[in-house]
């Protein structure tokens, strides 16, 4: 059996990488030849992450380089999409394409709110179902969480199937084992992990990390984002890099991820509380989307809903070191049962070549 996986980034991209690159040795256990695709390249992101944008040159080869491959893709007996092949193209043009091939299509985000909600009423009447219209043809739609896969089954999908965010656990040593022993020197750390695209949802602990910051001892490590103005609120700012990403936040005491309640965020797949967790580390997280679903009040964590709730669970869990180490190995065992490769692995492999054999 013969994939073509279309991904949006190479390894740099987190979704990339945790949706489809970490499943390549597990298809090709299940006996799956896979041939990698990637639209935007890591130099491509580098470039808009240090810019702003894409270069225009650069972006029009690499969507140059999609059509080549999608010209070539009735050579495979699956194509397997992350999000959408062509994204901002006709949707026709898509469609062509693919009209003689079996896809199946991964969302582990709100993508089809690019269109639906854009500011220009052109783009929402002519773009605004281009997603669902995509999901209706597929053999397969993958959704990162219920949220989007609700609205692949409301554009008649004919199969959609929730896999979570997931990561290899083989990465991370389990809290207390051989591997995981870490020396933590002064104060204790929050730690947030994102991109420069992400960091802005910090900006809603700037209050409640400045009341903290009257009341005890702590500091933010902030992994990935780049710097941020948060006046009053002792910070420290690390590069991410696959390498060294599972040491720098097992360093750290307690995992933080804060979100804006709206549609978009309600379609993330917590993947950094997941990440945290793995790492033995309590989180507290906002009460939005499928946070709730990954973490347990008094469990593995704190689902809160105001600063002052926010203020409250890091304090206390600041302040007690065998509550943070409770909660952090029952988030660890919830990581081992439902939030790895090792668990969805097989399965994904089993989902596609089911998707192969109920079109043939």
């Amino acid at each position: 059996m013969k994939i073509l996986m279309l991904t949006r980034y190479g390894r740099l991209g987190a979704s990339s990488r945790v949706r489809f690159l970490q499943y390549l040795p597990y298809l090709e256990e299940a006996g799956m030849q896979v041939t990698v695709q990637p639209l935007l390249s890591d130099d491509m992101l580098r470039l808009r992450y240090a810019q702003g944008h894409y270069p225009l040159v650069a972006l029009m080869g690499a969507y140059w380089r999609r059509c080549r491959a999608l010209m070539r893709c009735t050579d495979f007996d699956l194509v397997w999409i992350e999000k959408e092949a062509l994204s901002w193209w006709p949707l026709w043009l898509e469609s062509m394409l693919l009209r003689r091939v079996v896809y199946a299509l991964d969302y582990d985000d709100a993508v089809f709110l690019n269109y639906a909600m854009h500011r220009r009423a052109w783009i929402r009447r002519w773009f605004g179902g281009r997603l669902g219209s995509l999901m209706a043809r597929a053999a397969l739609v993958i959704a990162g969480n219920d949220y989007l896969a609700d609205y692949a089954r409301r554009n008649a999908a004919p199969r959609v199937v929730v896999i979570p965010t997931v990561l290899d656990l083989a990465r991370y040593p389990a809290p207390g084992g051989a591997g995981s022993e870490l020396v933590r020197t002064g104060p204790p750390r929050l730690v947030w992990i994102g991109s420069p695209a992400t960091v802005h949802y910090l900006q809603l602990l700037a209050a409640p990390l400045r009341v903290l910051a009257q009341r005890t001892s702590f500091v933010l490590r902030i992994v990935g984002g780049g710097a941020i103005q948060m006046p009053g609120v002792p910070m420290e700012v690390l590069a991410w890099s696959e390498e060294s990403e599972v040491e720098t936040i097992a360093a750290c005491d307690v995992g933080v991820m804060p979100l804006l309640d709206s549609p978009w965020e309600r379609g993330k797949c917590g993947y950094k509380l997941i990440q945290y967790m793995a790492c033995g580390l309590p989180v507290v997280a906002s009460n939005v989307g499928v946070n709730p679903q990954i973490v347990q009040s008094d469990v593995n964590g704190f689902i809160v809903s105001s600063d002052d709730e926010w203020v409250a669970a890091l304090q206390r869990l600041l302040g007690d070191q065998a509550l943070r180490v409770r909660l952090g190995l029952a988030g660890r065992q919830r990581v081992e049962r439902d939030y790895c490769v090792q668990q969805t692995g097989p399965r994904v492999a089993g989902l596609l070549r089911s998707a192969v054999e109920g079109a043939g």
